[in-house]
């Protein structure tokens, strides 16, 4: 079969296209025909290397010391069950999966086994398989800090920052689901896109006054880093939540402000890798309630391609490879 290998940390063209052995999955498994994958975070920053200083030595360690130890990237995925395990029950040959691949990563292949209990789920009813690739990763993370860890409620003043991408997109439209006043912060580009996604107010990043537009929040998410601290722990009540989903330690204000305030901060949780909120987000695209927004498309042969664009660090919610 046809694979993507990353034969070492660098820029896109460490990327090639290798034949490679068809997976069998063993009997807790299910094997997948991908029908799509995506250019996430988590693969450029995994293939350049591109990580914080902090966390520079056990991430090597963990992810490979010259190369990605899994050589494979792609971290989420859409696609047909091609065969099953003989001890699953809850899936079957032929049903449409969706599925999030953080730990094993190998979504950039023509097939992949994947383990029944983890974060797969039936793809919904109402998109295709290029929009079901882009909600596993980028969606359950929205959910995950705004849901699970914010614990978001009715009437909630909420701001996000990087409103425009992959979890950001997400964000803002579950914000509003839980029924959430959303002030979203992005380029002058991106305002009308995120307006359309349901924001109450959208504030323009670019302009050099922009810091005092901002009010008082409920729910602080800052999905790409680049947000001062100080500014957000003024903006946020004083019983509010940060939440950093970019950041992977706190810094030495954010501990502070956990022990010297009611305000709560959290960096860096990951989501539990299960199909728990793959199942709900699947009710809530059926509601036609949330959509994935999608830059642009690529062929698995474009790889390359899709990654330059993706490094430029521009791209509008999602940027979705097919391949088959």
């Amino acid at each position: 079969m046809k694979a993507v290998i990353c034969t070492k940390y660098g820029p896109p063209e460490v990327l090639q296209i290798q034949e490679v052995e068809k997976p069998v999955p063993k009997d807790n498994e299910v094997l997948v025909k991908v029908y799509a994958s995506t250019v996430s975070a988590a693969d450029y920053k995994v293939r350049s290397f591109d990580l914080p200083t902090s966390i520079w030595l056990p991430a090597r360690l963990l992810l490979g010391l010259r190369k990605p130890r899994k050589c494979i990237l792609g971290m989420e995925l859409s696609g047909v069950i091609e065969s099953v395990g003989k001890n699953v029950k809850s899936f079957k040959v032929g049903d449409q999966v969706f599925a999030a691949t953080l730990q094993t990563f190998g979504a950039y292949a023509e097939y992949i086994c994947l383990p029944k209990d983890g974060p797969i789920a039936l793809i919904p009813i109402n998109i295709s398989f290029k929009e079901a690739a882009a909600i596993p990763i980028g969606a359950r993370t929205a959910f995950h800090y705004l849901k699970t860890i914010g614990q978001i409620n009715i009437g909630q003043k909420v701001l996000i920052y990087g409103a425009s991408g992959s979890v950001g997109t997400y964000a803002v439209q579950l914000a509003k689901y839980f029924g959430a006043k959303v002030t979203a912060i992005c380029s002058t580009a991106n305002m009308s896109l995120v307006k359309s996604l349901g924001a109450d107010e959208v504030i323009d990043y670019t302009r050099q006054d922009y810091i005092k537009q901002l009010k008082k929040y409920d729910i602080i998410f800052v999905t790409v880093d680049k947000l001062p601290f100080s500014i957000c722990k003024k903006a946020l009540d004083y019983k509010g939540t940060y939440l950093n989903v970019g950041r992977p330690l706190k810094n030495l204000a954010m501990l502070w402000a956990s022990l010297a305030s009611s305000k709560k901060i959290i960096v860096g949780e990951n989501s539990p890798e299960n199909s728990e909120v793959l199942n709900i987000l699947k009710k809530i695209v059926e509601e036609g309630q949330l959509k994935a927004v999608i830059d642009r498309s690529y062929h698995l042969d474009q790889i390359v391609e899709a990654h330059q664009y993706a490094d430029q660090g521009h791209k509008k919610g999602n940027l979705v490879i097919t391949v088959n």
